[in-house]
């Protein structure tokens, strides 16, 4: 899977998802060893632990939030999907799409979406529970607009047009 579809693939999953602090950066030397390269956003973000514990935070505030809750399809594939499976799947995708080196083997995201009908009011709410739980780990701005940015460049296969 290339990369650009790989980061098109993050899952509302309500996503996939992303990091935590503290971010120690390093900067590691090219394969050559003589060019500091800047590290990935994965690592910037902790690793898989850091950011396994930002998925979990993220996908139990979705689990409860009432506007999720709202829409019947959303609340049914909740009861439907082990939510253990849903983290270690939004997991992989996050780590994957963060330039960590995990591998993300479920389905697309347009495929995995398009049945729940996600509108434009769920998306925000997605927006802002990923803010909301960045901010709680203090995740640096940084970092959270470069994940809001991935998400974001998914919204074309999550959430049904309006037309």
């Amino acid at each position: 899977m290339n990369r650009e579809r790989a980061c098109r693939i993050v899952c509302l999953a309500l996503a996939a998802a992303l990091l935590v602090a503290p971010w120690g950066v390093s900067y590691a030397c090219d394969e050559k060893g003589d060019a500091p390269t800047a590290p990935s956003l994965y690592e910037r973000l902790g690793g898989v632990n850091k950011i396994a514990v930002l998925i979990d935070d993220i996908i139990e505030r979705a689990y409860v939030n009432e506007v999720f809750k709202a829409n019947p399809r959303i609340e049914k594939a909740h009861e439907r999907f082990p939510k253990p499976a849903y983290k270690f799947n939004a997991t992989a995708l996050a780590c994957m799409v963060m330039g960590g080196p995990q591998n993300y083997t479920g389905r697309s995201l347009k495929e995995a979406h398009q049945h729940l009908r996600v509108d434009e009011r769920e998306w925000q709410e997605l927006i802002t529970i990923f803010r909301d739980s960045m901010n709680s780990f203090d995740v640096q701005q940084q970092e959270q607009d470069e994940v809001i940015a991935i998400i974001e460049s998914t919204k074309g296969d999550i959430v049904v047009s309006s037309g």
